[in-house]
């Protein structure tokens, strides 16, 4: 995490110049505040990827002399066979639209986006994935 936090700290350091320069040839402070924002998002994310470096240690992808089969390892869980992120991805894409047509199709979407986000978190409590005893 070393190499990422150096990372962010150089987009930020770069977005601070890129500031200056902006501010000084536009004078607009609309664009100035926002690219002033971006800096302190970068410096936030920066901060956090070097404070955790530090706690866990290196990693595989921090040292020169690391193999790929270093990093081996379980990354996770993901489900093979589930239909629900194509159905929270449809009820957000109805959301959204309901916020640029009408306020009953944002209704709508966000009733669907709800039934969903609730079997997405649940799918594996229910049906043949429950243990029996």
């Amino acid at each position: 995490m070393k190499l990422e936090g150096r990372l962010f700290t150089g987009v930020a350091v770069f977005l601070a110049i890129v500031t200056l320069i902006y501010w000084l040839l536009s004078r607009d402070p609309t664009g100035t505040t926002a690219l002033a924002l971006s800096i302190g998002l970068s410096l936030l994310i920066g901060f956090y990827l070097s404070f955790t470096a530090r706690r866990i240690g290196e990693r595989p992808e921090d040292r020169t002399d690391a193999d790929v089969s270093d990093g081996a390892g379980d990354y996770g869980f993901f489900s093979p066979h589930s239909w629900w992120p194509l159905v929270t991805a449809a009820s957000a894409a109805v959301a959204t639209l309901g916020v640029v047509y009408d306020w009953w199709l944002f209704i709508l979407g966000g009733s669907m986006l709800a039934v969903a986000a609730i079997g997405f978190v649940m799918e594996y409590y229910r049906g043949s994935f429950v243990e029996k005893e």
